[in-house]
């Protein structure tokens, strides 16, 4: 009986202490790069700033939920292509955020020369990423 008391109690610890640093990995992630504040001051939505901090903590919050239950969701299907409508906004944003604070299309149109050609860089990235989760969706999960 003791023994499991403490068995409990070292996987409480160990869980308590990785999800701790998971979290803290997370919140460096998004301050010290200023990925959501570049993405405020881009879209000029200053004024949403309790939005952002909400949905950060309450995304951050449901997504790990859902990841250590074994809850199913199981709703209509223009539910769920609004949830990954607003799933793939989000990733794109923040990559596109993340690029943007990094400094990485810059760099690369002038090492490579391509100054001229941005809409057609930007055009294919988009067109990229549309395709490459089509296929995903379309070949692997249906």
């Amino acid at each position: 009986m003791i023994q499991t008391v403490i068995n409990h109690f070292i996987q409480l610890l160990v869980g308590f202490s990785g999800g701790l640093a998971v979290g803290a990995g997370f919140v460096a992630f998004l301050t010290v790069l200023g990925i959501i504040p570049r993405l405020i001051q881009l879209s000029k939505t200053v004024k949403y700033i309790n939005v952002y901090i909400s949905s950060v903590i309450f995304g951050s919050l449901a997504g790990t939920f859902l990841s250590f239950t074994s809850v199913t969701w199981n709703q209509p299907i223009l539910l769920l292509l609004l949830w990954g409508l607003l799933h793939g906004i989000f990733n794109g944003m923040l990559a596109a955020a993340l690029t943007e604070v990094l400094n990485v299309f810059p760099i690369l149109y002038k090492r490579l020369g391509i100054d001229r050609h941005l809409i057609w860089l930007f055009m294919a990235v988009v067109l990229g990423k549309i395709a490459g989760s089509l296929f995903q969706w379309l070949y692997f999960v249906k």
